[in-house]
């Protein structure tokens, strides 16, 4: 190797090794920033009760039962049209053109603002429902549509077509082979699928604020999805930009932190138990 390949190889390395420590540095600071003003914020009064108006109290547990209620209903809607339609994708349509329209309509989707969507939203959902979490599940159903989609297709080109062509050969129908071999195969990245749209869902702000509203209101599941209600996310910017509560507002984006934790490790976690499951 010549002295000029051999200082172009370690000048690469460097500016490799600062690229990592850059990228580490940056993502270490915004979360210990974001731990350090928001953790001393958090309290079981904070976390357990609504706001009160004429206290001045803030309480956070209408946004964390609305956060929960627009994931269930997002996730009802969105993971039989995506897992659906990735089925019919891969094991049902023979036209190839078709597919790869359908297939770059869905790449599209993924890359439309936020903030479009929340329009659409109000003009298609909302001024038939009303401002209320069903027009925002319905709205966060389509975002994260493509993401279902697209994880359950590339899963179920993993499984080997020999399995397919087994279980025909022994007789089984379509169906029955999709779901008792194919499905069971690839179930891995369907549930990683479901976790990341988990975490999609839980930062999203700017579609909600169009659909969902900026109430602070306790309801019950289904008197939830018919009511205006605020997500931490939609809270957290209502806090901050509205009222200028900004410890609250720490303190909603330190449980968020949290919670984006939780789901990745989760994904991951059960990526590596299906993986060790299919090898044995």
């Amino acid at each position: 190797m010549t002295r000029k390949r051999t200082m172009y190889v370690w000048a690469m390395r460097v500016l490799l090794w600062l690229a990592t420590l850059l990228t580490a540095s940056l993502t270490l600071f915004l979360v210990g920033y974001v731990l350090l003003r928001g953790v001393p914020n958090l309290s079981w009064e904070f976390i357990s009760t609504k706001p009160s108006y004429l206290s001045g109290g803030i309480g956070i547990l209408p946004d964390i039962l609305n956060t929960v209620y627009i994931v269930i209903a997002t996730l009802l809607i969105v993971i039989p049209l995506g897992v659906g339609a990735a089925v019919y994708l891969t094991e049902y349509a023979t036209n190839q053109k078709v597919v790869g329209i359908i297939e770059y309509a869905a790449e599209a989707l993924s890359g439309i603002p936020s903030i479009i969507y929340g329009l659409v939203g109000m003009l298609m959902f909302s001024n038939h429902f009303g401002t209320c979490l069903l027009a925002g599940a319905l709205t966060l159903a389509i975002m994260n549509l493509p993401t279902i989609m697209r994880n359950t297709q590339e899963s179920l080109k993993t499984v080997p077509q020999s399995y397919r062509e087994g279980a025909f050969g022994l007789g089984a129908g379509k169906w029955r082979v999709i779901r008792t071999v194919v499905l069971p195969n690839c179930i891995d990245g369907v549930i990683t699928g479901c976790i990341l749209s988990v975490g999609r869902i839980l930062g999203e702000s700017a579609a909600l604020l169009f659909t969902a509203g900026f109430a602070h209101s306790l309801n019950g599941f289904f008197e939830g999805l018919s009511s205006a209600g605020a997500t931490l996310t939609v809270a957290m910017y209502v806090y901050a930009k509205e009222q200028g509560e900004f410890g609250a507002a720490f303190g909603i984006a330190a449980i968020l932190m949290v919670l984006a934790f939780g789901i990745n490790l989760t994904a991951t976690a059960v990526a590596k138990h299906f993986q060790r499951r299919n090898t044995i």
